[in-house]
């Protein structure tokens, strides 16, 4: 299979290819998440290629375990809500962010800002959606008055600040080290150990993605350069499992067997293991390596790579969100009909906030070159080579 990427689309493609795919990836993900492949074999009575309804149908409002939420149907999840959210504080900053930035901006939008919640097909504030380890971003800085550049210690370790770090990313366009450095400042406010590296690498992913040219292997390779410990080591393996497919259905198993001796949570996704989510520099979340895994089966194809994800289940839904957001970057099409209808379905416009983030982003490389160049101009007075034009 080739690959379905235009490797010279323009900055603002990119960029709503990442931040549109990633949606539509979250939504495709959350009927079936928390479930195994043959679950949803069974379920949907083969895989799922699209966008389907709740897995309890209409008694979504009472089944557990997901009750009150309407997963399905199109609707995005708390992925999508934050990923937003965080390109509201850029687009109140304009400017690159910390933790500060988080603490002054991210959580007063959590906490005051009634929005849209598809999920429960009702206005309220994004903190009464948001799963826990979301809440302690409130908790620990709004509550505890903790610095924000260590309010992240302590919360349960998992993909919660990978799964919207790709905005990041995108502001580091073409530039993995900074996203990977700007990431992690940003998620310290969130996560620790492992949770807040994944966000870092994820970050480094879509900036990689963004280059004119890269390739899932180029993605993959960029990741390797900059992650450390067990998430290294789990993008390693997956990946070089991965390698040996083309075809997400012949990978669904082997992939989940190659990142089982990184993941805390264990085999059953709904009851984890009792040494789950702890910090550890041997471990990693399964959804980065997995997402990164599904990106090279599909050779970059974004319906490929999505639909990979959502049927490997588990936390399927951000899987997916990365995955779309990688293969949005590198500029395969997220197919017209999924972003129409998780747009309708959701209430939500996908593509402002990609416009808003593509008018920041180009600000912010102009106050990075014109910092460079003071600097340049700086080093040179001391004695340092002439500046460049």
């Amino acid at each position: 299979m080739q690959p379905k990427t235009h490797q010279n689309a323009p900055l603002d493609e990119r960029i709503a290819g990442a931040l549109v795919g990633a949606a539509v990836g979250d939504a495709l993900g959350g009927p079936v998440e928390g479930y195994s492949p043959e679950q949803i074999l069974e379920r949907h009575g083969g895989r799922v290629h699209g966008i389907v309804g709740p897995w309890h149908g209409d008694e979504w409002r009472t089944a557990r375990p997901l009750a009150p939420y309407h997963k399905g149907d199109g609707h995005v999840t708390d992925d999508t809500l934050m990923t937003h959210a965080l390109v509201r504080v850029y687009a109140r900053v304009r400017d690159h962010l910390d933790a500060y930035a988080i603490a002054d901006h991210l959580v007063p939008d959590l906490m005051t800002e009634p929005r849209w919640i598809p999920e429960l097909e009702s206005e309220a504030l994004p903190l009464q959606r948001i799963f826990l380890a979301e809440k302690w971003l409130v908790t620990r800085i709004h509550y505890g008055h903790a610095d924000p550049r260590e309010a992240g210690t302590g919360n349960i370790v998992n993909c919660g600040a990978a799964m919207y770090m790709a905005p990041v990313g995108l502001v580091n366009a073409a530039d993995p080290r900074a996203a990977y450095a700007e990431a992690l400042d940003v998620a310290g406010a969130h996560q620790s150990s492992y949770g807040r590296e994944a966000a870092g690498v994820l970050a480094a992913a879509v900036a990689a993605a963004c280059t004119p040219g890269a390739t899932p292997d180029s993605v993959v390779s960029a990741c390797l350069a900059l992650a450390k410990d067990g998430t290294r080591a789990a993008i390693e393996r997956v990946c070089e499992e991965a390698a040996r497919h083309t075809d997400f259905e012949s990978a669904l198993r082997p992939l989940r067997e190659a990142v089982t001796p990184y993941d805390t949570v264990g085999p059953d996704y709904r009851a984890p293991s009792l040494g789950a989510r702890r910090p550890s520099r041997l471990h990693a979340i399964e959804e980065l390596p997995v997402a990164l895994g599904m990106l090279l089966v599909a050779r970059g194809d974004y319906r490929h790579a999505v639909l990979g994800a959502v049927n490997y289940g588990r936390d399927c839904d951000s899987i997916a969100t990365m995955a779309g957001a990688l293969a949005g970057a590198l500029g395969s099409p997220v197919p017209e009909d999924w972003a129409k209808t998780v747009a309708e379905a959701s209430r939500l416009d996908l593509w402002g906030p990609a416009a808003t983030l593509t008018a920041v982003t180009r600000e912010i490389f102009d106050r990075d070159v014109a910092r460079r160049r003071a600097h340049e101009r700086a080093f040179a007075a001391l004695g340092g080579p002439e500046c460049s034009d």
